[in-house]
């Protein structure tokens, strides 16, 4: 974890400086400049302020009413133009916040999503914790205290301009005797102000230097403690059949445990901070005017002069600590830097792993799968799952692979759709949009039965009635009702009900080539049948590859493929296809 260093701001200017080269650069370079310019207002307005205090508080020593009520009109006037200033404000810096993060929350899904690059993640780098807290919860906290700690720097520093001539005219000189030697001081407020800054910055760096790992580590943890969270709710069903509550309460309970302990460390390191900023600010508000008593008591001020050199004074000094009241944002801000840093850093090395491990050739083909020389490895390039393997599939036909488990049969599937990057050889296969692939647990994406039936290629004008008969025909006609009702149907439907939805994208879609992944594993022999049997009668010229143990997948195939182990494989014609398929055909038209 990096202190504040050059580093980090490099970090951050590399997050942020794409989106102001961005399409959208003229639209963000107008709010920008409107922001800076209420921001700006905001500044002269409280320089009037200051100035009004003078007049104001003249008014009142001096018993001075017309005086007092003129000064009260122009306090209505500063205040109402104080109040739109901060409203619009207000409004376009979240106006701004939102477009940008529309626009960064796009490039990390596109780069996340790229190539598989969010598989890959998944499976072959596992320092990269909760991706969808860092594109949704760190982009959002990145921009809005960016911009936020800018905006507040920037506010700073004309604050301190502007107040700092106010300040170093009306404090007046400071006349001290040192060992009999006169010693003049002008502007002392200013020296005063800049002392109490420096040392205040400086305490609170070493208080709060902590806060940058701890505040990184708490953000992990939550996303950690959430994500345990979501797959209790996704896997309800089985926790509930293995009578798993005591063994998920205690992992949730130890994952919390990591929550809390941190959470402590923060609570004590924030006291800590809160304790030397609380007296910090506290002494600053009566600090000036125990410096000024003197001038005051003495009549060479009025108390307008006081009350504007103490306003001027904490104006100043508030400036100078910007860094004492921002230091919790800072650690905050530095930690969303860090975990989008590291999240983009792994994405380049997915990258990086593509491109020197797969030195397997895709090229695109009209009219058959075509595997030349294909050799599939384990991720440490030294252990072999398949060996120089060639066959060719073509429209019509079909192949099974068959083999113990763990033996490779889902990687090759894997490779073929471009997932496994361990190996090499020469792949032709046909173009995606005619290529549809079967899990043995489908995906079904929130929403309606319609948007499931259709994901992702599918026709998105199809009639309700086709998907209802299409329901009804996949012996799933109680759920004809629900078509378009919104639902986590991954939670609803059971394994072999999702499956039939799966085939129903099939039969729906009617795509060329079609690979399936135990695509029946949850389903009984004679479901299996109808299925596979379907798929020869309404989809004939179709070429499919599937992977199961089940004997009975021999009758709907054509050529199998055994894996053998370290890399030995076998292929053979099947010759039993063509009798099932003319046995069901007898037993349908009967």
């Amino acid at each position: 974890m990096k202190q504040f260093n050059k580093e980090v701001f490099k970090d951050a200017w590399r997050l942020i400086k794409p989106y102001w080269v961005s399409k959208e650069k003229k639209t963000a370079y107008i709010l920008l400049a409107a922001i800076i310019f209420l921001n700006l207002a905001i500044v002269f307005i409280n320089v009037l302020f200051n100035l009004w205090y003078k007049e104001f508080y003249n008014a009142l020593q001096e018993f001075n009413e017309k005086a007092f009520w003129v000064a009260l009109g122009k306090f209505t006037a500063l205040a109402f133009s104080y109040i739109i200033s901060a409203v619009y404000s207000l409004y376009l810096n979240q106006m701004l916040q939102i477009k940008w993060r529309k626009w960064l929350t796009n490039e990390f899904l596109n780069k996340w999503m790229d190539k598989k690059i969010y598989y890959h993640l998944q499976v072959f780098n596992h320092q990269t914790d909760n991706p969808d807290q860092r594109i949704s919860e760190d982009v959002d906290m990145f921009i809005s205290q960016s911009l936020g700690l800018s905006l507040g720097l920037l506010s700073s520093v004309v604050t301190l301009f502007s107040f700092i001539g106010i300040l170093w005219i009306v404090s007046g000189p400071l006349h001290l005797s040192v060992f009999g030697f006169l010693i003049t001081i002008p502007g002392y407020m200013v020296w005063a102000a800049l002392i109490y800054a420096i040392f205040g910055t400086w305490i609170t760096a070493v208080i709060g230097r902590p806060l940058i790992p701890l505040n990184f580590n708490q953000q992990r943890f939550e996303a950690d403690f959430r994500f345990n969270l979501v797959r209790i709710r996704e896997n309800s069903e089985s926790v509930a059949l293995y009578g798993g509550e005591e063994k998920e309460h205690g992992h949730l309970m130890r994952k919390f445990a990591d929550i809390f302990e941190n959470y402590w460390k923060i609570m004590v390191r924030q006291k800590k901070l809160t304790w030397f900023t609380s007296g910090y600010n506290q002494i600053a508000i009566i600090f000036p005017i125990l410096v000024a008593a003197p001038r005051f008591f003495a009549k060479k001020i009025q108390l307008g002069e006081l009350m504007q050199i103490a306003q001027a004074f904490a104006q100043v000094q508030t400036s100078l600590s910007y860094i004492v009241n921002s230091y919790t944002a800072l650690a905050n801000w530095h930690a969303v830097v860090d975990r989008l840093r590291t999240f983009e850093h792994n994405i380049q090395s997915i990258k990086a792993l593509q491109s020197t491990n797969n030195n397997i050739e895709y090229k695109p083909s009209d009219y058959l799968l075509s595997v030349k020389n294909l050799s599939i490895m384990l991720p440490d390039n030294k252990t072999y799952l398949i060996k120089n393997l060639s066959f060719e599939l073509k429209p019509t036909q079909s192949l099974l692979i068959v083999g113990p488990s763990g033996i490779g049969k889902s990687t090759l599937i894997r490779t073929i759709a471009g997932l496994w990057p361990f190996g090499d050889g020469e792949i032709e296969l046909p173009k995606k949009e005619k290529i549809l692939f079967l899990p043995q647990k489908p995906y079904l994406p929130i929403g309606t039965l319609r948007d499931i039936l259709i994901y992702p290629n599918g026709d998105p004008s199809v009639d309700n009635e086709v998907l209802k008969e299409l329901l009804i025909s996949l012996n799933l006609k109680y759920l004809s009702k629900h078509l378009l009702e919104v639902n986590m149907w991954s939670q609803v439907l059971s394994l072999g009900e999702q499956q039939h939805i799966a085939f129903g994208r099939i039969f729906l879609q009617k795509p060329d080539w079609i690979f399936m992944d135990e695509a029946t594993s949850a389903l009984d022999e004679k479901s299996e049948k109808l299925l596979y049997m379907r798929l020869l009668k309404e989809l004939p010229h179709s070429a499919y590859l599937s992977v199961g143990h089940r004997s009975t997948l021999l009758n709907y195939h054509k050529i199998k493929l055994s894996l053998l182990g370290d890399g030995n494989w076998s292929l053979k014609p099947i010759e039993t296809s063509d009798t099932a398929k003319i046995s069901y055909l007898k037993e349908e038209f009967a």
